[in-house]
């Protein structure tokens, strides 16, 4: 399957640092965004860590794991364990996290892989689905109708993950099949943008001629509602 792709990565106006970080597979079969937590040093390197850990796992394992579940599920327990192994070395990063949401594209089928609030979404013509469903308290809280969208929007827990990478005890890893059709395009992304830029507005500006101009405005609608956080962008447009 082939596609056209970019991705961009911003501090945005209140962060000192970028603790985000992503991944695009040169040949355009998979592609990986991280949102790491846990303090300055630590959310950067967790981010980092889970990365090059799972994209190193992915190209290793390309051709030997005909599985692709399970090629995507043993690439995050990866990233996970070695955030793990760096935590009990390096005490001051043990709360150290991240998120991650991952497609890979093989088989003629789009896979995706996630824990914790970065997201998938697809655009297909003027319509944006949400692939991914959060792993958060409120995301939850939503679900069991606890909550409606406006609630959970402001609502003061709506950062607190109930999973994510860099945890001994991780016990789920959403991965699912995607249906997408040549003229879509898929948007990974971290939650600085989702938590600054309304729906509506990330399906218009996705919608760009291309997917570098997409991305810019994605990143700079972002920033222009207050860049309280880091933002990333990946973007691919199926051919």
């Amino acid at each position: 399957m082939k596609s056209r792709f970019t991705g961009l990565t911003d501090k945005g106006m209140v962060r000192s640092a970028n603790q985000d970080a992503y991944h695009i597979d040169p040949d355009g079969r998979f592609f990986i965004v991280a949102d790491g937590m846990g303090g300055h040093a630590g959310g950067e390197e967790a981010s980092r860590i889970a990365i090059e850990t799972a994209h190193t796992y992915i190209e290793r394992n390309w051709e030997s794991e005909p599985d692709t579940k399970n090629l995507l599920a043993q690439a995050l327990i990866a990233a996970n364990d070695a955030i793990v192994a760096d935590q009990e070395q390096h005490t001051q990063r043990a709360d150290m996290g991240t998120t991650l949401v991952t497609i890979l594209f093989r088989d003629d089928l789009v896979w995706s892989a996630h824990v914790g609030d970065s997201r998938l979404y697809r655009l297909r013509g003027d319509k944006l689905d949400l692939i991914t469903e959060d792993d958060t308290w409120v995301a939850r809280a939503m679900k069991l109708g606890q909550l409606n969208a406006d609630e959970a929007r402001v609502h003061p827990l709506r950062h607190v993950l109930s999973h994510c990478l860099g945890r001994r005890d991780l016990r789920q890893i959403n991965i699912q099949t995607q249906s997408v059709s040549p003229g879509d395009r898929v948007l990974l992304c971290s939650d600085g943008l989702t938590e600054e830029v309304p729906h509506d507005e990330i399906a218009i500006h996705l919608q760009a001629e291309t997917e570098e101009l997409a991305a810019q405005t994605l990143v700079d609608a972002a920033k222009q509602h207050g860049g309280s956080d880091n933002i990333t962008v990946i973007i691919a447009t199926i051919q």
